[in-house]
């Protein structure tokens, strides 16, 4: 199927660095919206993670156009805010202090553009004691609880393997652009978008959070342990290790089945969830004795005809030759502009009738100057002089 370009009536302004924001527009180039990333002039495109042609940089930033400004220099705000006439959203992750000092403000902007989505992400909120301090995922992920619910029990506190903050901050940000681009139809007054890292980590730690405001349960360290549902978690294989999930009485009659073990799904200190979570140690270590039994893939086959959710534990180079990955197309090439394509990782939605983009990689930085200035009605000795005097 050909892909069609969903939002390509959306122009999108990135103003962002780093990951959380190139995230939440990455959402919009995917789906084919024309998004332009405004870059200091004479960047190596580095932000901070990687060079401009590595992988970290590129996934961020496929689908995108590149347009240099200096936004230090009144041309260069001269000229984003007659951009941001013909955008319908702009996503930047600057501190108050400086977007305000730019003068590239929502209430600033909303003069230009009343229609106009802003979106801001920030470390903490755009307002609040915590208003002024920088931003970082780590933070966030200790601040939000995450890191004392992560590891083995006793470890003390984990960080996640990836950046969960950054990455969350930009979907829910992007979720509160769609939101309000569906109020501005019925309407046709924009309005300002906020996330931040640390309300986006306080709101992934769902049940965790909800268990504390609810019931004043303090969750700690569970290792890969369920913290409720048990057995599920990591177990050892004859060659090396697998995941199984055998929540509730229904699955776990069906795990003691397949593992031969039919009695022990009455067996009296296993008998309820409740049990199997009081007494979680001895049946770990009693499963993982019947689990040492098979190979990985031999018990993955096993246990998947017996309907018991189970599955195996990849290293990251073996995650992409797995055959219902390859088939979700996870590994999506995107065309180079001097020729070529780049393997990178795909959309983690699917549409039927629209799907998503994968039309180019990022070029050099400014490489749409010319083209995006010229359709602003800047003629051509006006863009060189721009040039000249290093506003793009």
């Amino acid at each position: 199927m050909d892909a069609t370009d969903a939002l390509s009536h959306l122009r999108v302004i990135d103003l962002t660095r780093v990951r959380a924001g190139p995230t939440c527009a990455k959402q919009f180039a995917d789906w084919g919206a024309d998004v332009i990333k405004v870059e200091a002039p004479a960047t190596d495109g580095d932000d901070g993670f990687g060079p401009r042609q590595g992988s970290d940089f590129q996934n961020l930033h496929r689908n995108k156009r590149s347009l240099t400004l200096n936004l230090k220099d009144p041309r260069g705000v001269e000229v984003l805010k007659r951009l941001v006439k013909t955008a319908d959203v702009l996503v930047e992750n600057y501190r108050p202090e400086v977007k305000h000092r730019l003068g590239i403000d929502c209430e600033t902007l909303a003069k230009e553009n009343p229609g106009l989505i802003y979106a801001s992400i920030s470390g903490f909120g755009q307002d609040g004691p915590y208003r002024d301090r920088a931003g970082f995922d780590q933070i966030a992920q200790g601040m939000g609880g995450l890191m004392w619910v992560t590891g083995l029990p006793g470890q003390g506190p984990v960080r996640a393997g990836i950046p969960v903050a950054d990455l969350t901050a930009g979907l829910y940000a992007a979720l509160g652009i769609m939101i309000a681009l569906q109020e501005r139809s019925r309407t046709g007054k924009g309005q300002w978008v906020q996330s931040s890292l640390l309300s986006a980590m306080v709101a992934m730690m769902d049940f965790q959070a909800a268990r504390w405001l609810v019931e004043a349960h303090v969750p700690g360290q569970a290792g890969n342990d369920h913290p409720t549902s048990i057995p599920t978690g990591v177990f050892p294989t004859s060659d090396g290790y697998v995941n199984i999930a055998a929540a509730g009485n229904v699955i776990w009659t069906r795990l003691c089945e397949a593992l031969g073990q039919p009695s022990l799904a009455t067996q009296a200190e296993y008998a309820t969830g409740a049990l199997r979570s009081k007494n979680r140690a001895a049946l770990n270590e009693l499963l993982a004795g019947l689990t040492r039994r098979h190979g990985s893939s031999e018990l993955i086959e096993l246990l998947n005809k017996a309907g018991v959710p189970c599955g195996p534990i990849y290293k990251m180079n073996e995650v992409f030759d797995d055959p219902q990955v390859r088939h979700l197309g996870m590994a999506a090439p995107v065309p180079k502009p001097g020729g070529g394509e780049l393997n990178l990782v795909g959309p983690a939605i699917r549409l039927s009738r629209t799907p998503a983009r994968m039309q180019r990689t990022m070029g050099p930085a400014g490489e749409h100057n010319a083209e995006i200035l010229s359709s602003l009605g800047y003629a051509e000795a006006e863009i060189e002089q721009l040039r000249a005097d290093k506003v793009i």
